[in-house]
């Protein structure tokens, strides 16, 4: 079957369709492809919080700017595996580890990650990890420590991108994501709306991903929420249908795809909620923080499941497990260049003078 090449006009088309046409076509388009009434619940480990030294617009952990989140260096294995024993115990059957880095670094602190992989997915939990960019010798430890998942969200469309990091390049995003594709790690890359962005970018946005081939598998599609010190804190919330629509579309421009209702969800009601998994959410990030912003409590999201009769997708369904093994390749000690642009933002600079 011949691959399709997406158009942001295309793409376009689609999101703006009377809305009950979007909703039946994309949960057609689902049930085509996934059980409609089944969702894959993860955890969100923040495992190295804060002291980030990016100046990513929509970031509290970004150092620069005067935000409340407190700072904290890497946690132990043991630590990481009690936070993620619980997530279990509560449903989830994915665990994301997320550091605040730039990039992944050989040494101490990464070998430690390699062993919160290795202990997690012992454990029979999906795991994935979110570090930053890192290299193709990187990518293949971490798949040897039985890593399922590597998250790295290209955020927005390549030209609004621009507009909110400039520490580092929207190229150095796929360079990293070419990394991860050269192992069996599945790819979970997506990207927030409300950033001041214009559907055109959003549009941008998904076409980057539709065309990736393969496609990831799992896109987290998150709403900013605005956070008082960073550049965007003025932001005002994208609306339910805004989300909708931004669901609906790209379950529609990627069928197969975990369609991961992110950030942002404290925001909506239970039935926008339901209304984005009709429309192709089958994934949701569960308990009370992700990273350092708020999240439904998962007695409350156990409770809509129960109403909405949807079961909890069990570890591995989509995937084999891969079994971590004894002896990682070596490290190279690299140290990469990765991109510094050097333009200025003038809100993210406005932040930072706030900070000093």
């Amino acid at each position: 079957m011949k691959r399709k090449t997406w158009e942001t006009d295309e793409i376009l088309e689609i999101y703006h369709q009377p809305l009950m046409e979007l909703l039946y076509r994309a949960a057609t388009v689902h049930r085509e492809n996934h059980d409609p009434n089944k969702v894959q619940v993860s955890s969100l480990i923040s495992i190295k919080t804060g002291g980030c030294a990016e100046d990513c617009g929509y970031c509290p952990q970004a150092a620069r700017y005067h935000t409340k989140v407190e700072g904290n260096n890497l946690l132990t294995v043991d630590q990481v595996k009690a936070q993620a024993l619980r997530a279990k115990s509560n449903g989830s059957s994915r665990v994301c580890l997320g550091a605040a880095w730039r990039n992944v670094k050989d040494g101490k602190e990464f070998d430690n990650v390699l062993c919160m992989v290795r202990e997690l997915t012992k454990l029979d939990m999906e795991v994935c990890c979110t570090l930053g960019m890192l290299t193709e010798n990187q990518a293949k430890r971490l798949e040897e420590a039985g890593l399922y998942a590597y998250n790295h969200n290209i955020d927005s469309s390549e030209e609004y991108y621009k507009e909110v990091i400039s520490t580092r390049a929207f190229e150095d995003r796929l360079e990293t994501i070419g990394n991860v594709r050269k192992t069996s790690i599945t790819l979970c890359s997506g990207g927030i709306i409300g950033m001041g962005e214009t559907v055109e970018d959003r549009a941008g946005m998904l076409k980057v991903l539709a065309n990736m081939y393969p496609q990831p598998e799992s896109v987290p599609i998150n709403a900013l929420v605005a956070v008082e010190g960073t550049p965007l804190e003025d932001q005002q919330p994208v609306s339910i249908f805004e989300m909708v629509r931004m669901v609906a579309t790209t379950r529609i421009v990627l069928p197969q795809t975990q369609v991961r209702l992110s950030a942002g969800r404290t925001q909506m009601s239970e039935e926008g909620q339901a209304m984005c998994f009709f429309a192709g959410a089958n994934s949701i990030f569960a308990g009370d923080k992700l990273l350092t912003t708020p999240n439904p409590d998962i007695n409350k999201d156990m409770e809509l499941f129960q109403e909405l009769n949807i079961k909890t997708q069990a570890p591995f369904e989509k995937h084999a497990k891969r079994e971590p093994k004894e002896e990682l390749t070596p490290a190279l000690g690299e140290n990469p260049r990765w991109t510094r642009p050097g333009h200025k933002i003038e809100r993210n600079e406005l932040a930072r003078q706030r900070r000093n």
